[in-house]
């Protein structure tokens, strides 16, 4: 078992953290796009000439957190929850 140094721990933390803040943002910003309030007041213009824009843009827009939620899950997801050795004592 191997116990690593405070400043090592620090260090490796805060290069976490700072490595997560443009997802953090990013997550920031679609949150305060999915408030929609441009297209609140009309259906018009009708994509592919059926669908109001407002679905549309709801539509789009999950598509476009899936997407995120994927990235941030493949790219920030923590380690140590998957080793299967971090659990026993050796």
């Amino acid at each position: 078992m191997r116990i690593e140094q405070p400043a090592l721990l620090a260090r490796a933390t805060c290069h976490r953290s700072i490595a997560s803040l443009p997802a953090a943002l990013l997550t920031l910003l679609v949150y305060l796009l999915h408030q929609d309030f441009w297209f609140w007041r009309t259906a018009r213009p009708l994509v592919f000439g059926f669908l109001p824009i407002g679905l549309f843009y709801h539509a789009a827009y999950t598509l476009a957190v899936s997407l995120l939620l994927w990235m941030i899950v493949r790219r920030h997801w923590p380690s140590h929850l998957e080793d299967p050795r971090a659990g026993r004592s050796e």
